[in-house]
């Protein structure tokens, strides 16, 4: 399937979604919001893939959402709407599509499989809640990072706060929320929000496709527990934590995923592991 926000490619056990709209600074448009969960909704069904890399054409990641498009939205919603009726139902309308904005994001964190951003110049505005979805970050030199929200008078409100506060310390949250300043690539990698930073972003795409490879020899089911393992102990407490990667365990260790991981290692090929099973709708 094509898309008009990115493209969507595969190579091997790796898919690579790469926003393609540089001339616009790669704004997220209204498709983008409706073809990124289709897609990667798409990709994690067949269960081939072991690891998404996410990246952008252009001199940057992302500007964010694109005001135009979301101009539009507020038109659509019923902004200047005189009947009364139909006004007393703009606020629900609105809550409705910030819930399907925020589902785009939330697919990236409930895909089984994880997600790395490259990331470049800018990334502005819905950019910092698309990547602090994603599971690991890596960027350029020249990359940045900023709430931006503030500087037009809004309340960012896509999912920069509740997962930005998992990575970064309160203080500095506000602060870049507040003031709407640019957060570089070196204060970025000091507070731990990227994991690594790349001269260039030919560097950066060759050192992001090395770690997702590194990552797609390693057993899936395993990989999938982990990311479940991390991502609730993170929103739970800490026996909340250790009784879901017990039962997880209990359910689905395999003494045969153990044997290939071992036998990988001491040969040096390629694991003999299970496949992610495909994901299926009730009936299919």
């Amino acid at each position: 399937m094509t898309y008009t926000s990115f493209d969507l490619s595969y190579e091997g056990a790796l898919a690579h979604l790469r926003l393609n709209n540089p001339d616009k600074r790669n704004a997220m448009g209204l498709d983008f919001w409706r073809e990124l969960p289709e897609a990667m909704a798409a990709l994690d069904q067949k269960g081939k893939t072991r690891a998404v890399i996410i990246s952008a054409e252009g001199p940057h990641f992302t500007a964010g959402i694109d005001l135009g498009a979301f101009a539009q939205l507020a038109a659509n919603l019923g902004a200047g709407e005189t009947d009364v009726h139909k006004k007393a139902n703009v606020g629900l309308g609105f809550i409705e599509n910030v819930k399907a904005m925020q589902a785009a994001f939330t697919a990236l964190e409930q895909c089984r499989v994880p997600v790395l951003c490259a990331i470049q110049g800018g990334c502005i505005g819905g950019g910092v809640d698309m990547v602090s979805a994603a599971d690991m970050r890596y960027c350029t030199e020249d990359a940045y990072f900023t709430i931006y929200e503030i500087n037009i008078g809004m309340t960012a409100d896509v999912g920069t706060f509740p997962r930005l506060l998992n990575l970064l310390p309160e203080g500095v949250v506000r602060e870049l929320a507040y003031t709407g300043r640019k957060m570089l690539a070196d204060e970025a990698a000091h507070y731990g929000l990227v994991n690594k930073i790349f001269e260039d972003e030919k560097a950066l795409l060759a050192g992001v496709n090395a770690m997702a490879n590194e990552i797609a020899e390693k057993a899936p089911l395993a990989i999938h527990g982990i990311k479940q393992a991390i991502t609730y102990s993170r929103d739970h407490n800490t026996q909340d934590g250790l009784d879901r990667i017990a039962l997880w365990n209990a359910s689905l260790l395999q003494q045969s995923e153990i044997m290939a991981a071992m036998t990988a290692k001491q040969s040096g090929t390629p694991g003999d592991f299970a496949p992610l099973t495909p994901i299926k709708k009730i009936g299919e």
